[in-house]
Order: C-alpha cells, then sequence, then structure tokens
C-alpha cells in the first residue's frame, strides 16, 4: 500500500508542478495584464491543489495532513483577493477619461 500511495504523491506533485510551469510560461507569453493575471491564478490555485493533495497520502496523523490544505485554502483566498485588487485597479486606470 505504501508503494502506491508513493505513486499517487508522484503523479499528483507532477502534474502540479506543470501546472505551476504552464501558468509561467501564460505570465511571460500573454499580450495584456488582465489576461496574465487569469493565467496565473488558475494555474497556481489548481497547481497548488494537486500538490497538496498529492501530499496528503503522505501525512502521518490528521493535523500532518490538516496543515497543507490550510495553507492551500489560505493561499486561495489570499490569490482571489489579490486578483480582484489587481483587477479592479486595472479596469478603473482603463475606463477612466
Amino acid at each position: 500500500m505504501n508503494g502506491l500511495a508513493d505513486i499517487v504523491t508522484v503523479v499528483l506533485v507532477t502534474v502540479g508542478a506543470l501546472l505551476f510551469l504552464a501558468g509561467t510560461l501564460g505570465l511571460l507569453r500573454f499580450p495584456d495584464t488582465l489576461s496574465r493575471l487569469h493565467a496565473i491564478s488558475k494555474a497556481d490555485n489548481v497547481g497548488l491543489g494537486l500538490i497538496v493533495v498529492g501530499l496528503l497520502p503522505q501525512a502521518t496523523s490528521l493535523t500532518g495532513g490538516l496543515k497543507p490544505v490550510c495553507v492551500w485554502l489560505l493561499a486561495q483566498l489570499s490569490a482571489a483577493t489579490a486578483s480582484q485588487l489587481l483587477a479592479r485597479t486595472i479596469y478603473d486606470d482603463q475606463v477612466e477619461p
């Protein structure tokens, strides 16, 4: 059973890291700020989620598994808030006469 948990961990963490890479490429390649913000926020949120889910089988206790989940939820909240504030600022700058 431990070998299966290791395989699941490796696969999910690798896919999460690839999503981080895709978000970084989107950040570098997209033309405007809003599309860059969208690419990086979506890829990072899903990538971090997959990494956390991949690390859960390696947790030795309930609290050891709950800590990464709490970090992921806080990252979700902060990324959503920061993205909203940045997008609002950019939109207001573009709309002003």
